[in-house]
């Protein structure tokens, strides 16, 4: 498998995650926000959130080479999601299975993040800047 291909099959991965997961959040807030103890805003907003970015992902997962300062943002922005999901943790104090799924889902986009960080790393600097 090329190093091209390793990062695109994460991307694809990372943005089919993000369209289920935002789907699931979008179209369930009210019960999941219940479930939780988390501010039914706050899931909504998550889910909604989480769609356009993943279809983002999902098209850089179709260029051949995708590019460095794009998949860049894809990291951080994973990077800062996995954060922000345990501050939310910490802030709103959900309840056990709400903790457990919010910490879950950071611990996969951190997980996600690092993939891609080694698939952007193998990538050679010529092929990246397609």
């Amino acid at each position: 498998m090329s190093n091209a291909t390793f990062l695109r099959r994460i991307l694809a991965l990372d943005a089919a995650t993000c369209i289920i997961t935002g789907t699931l959040l979008a179209l369930a807030a009210a019960p999941l926000a219940g479930l939780f103890d988390l501010p039914q805003a706050l899931v909504s907003g998550a889910g909604i959130a989480l769609v356009p970015i993943g279809l983002f992902m999902a098209f850089l997962a179709t260029r051949t080479q995708p590019p460095r300062l794009l998949v860049w943002a894809v990291i951080l922005g994973n990077v800062v999601w996995a954060v922000e999901s345990f501050i939310v943790i910490g802030q709103f104090g959900p309840t056990t299975l709400g903790a457990a799924f919010v910490a879950a889902q950071a611990l996969v986009v951190a997980g996600l993040a690092a993939l891609e960080y080694v698939g952007l790393k193998r990538m050679t600097p010529a092929a990246a800047r397609a």
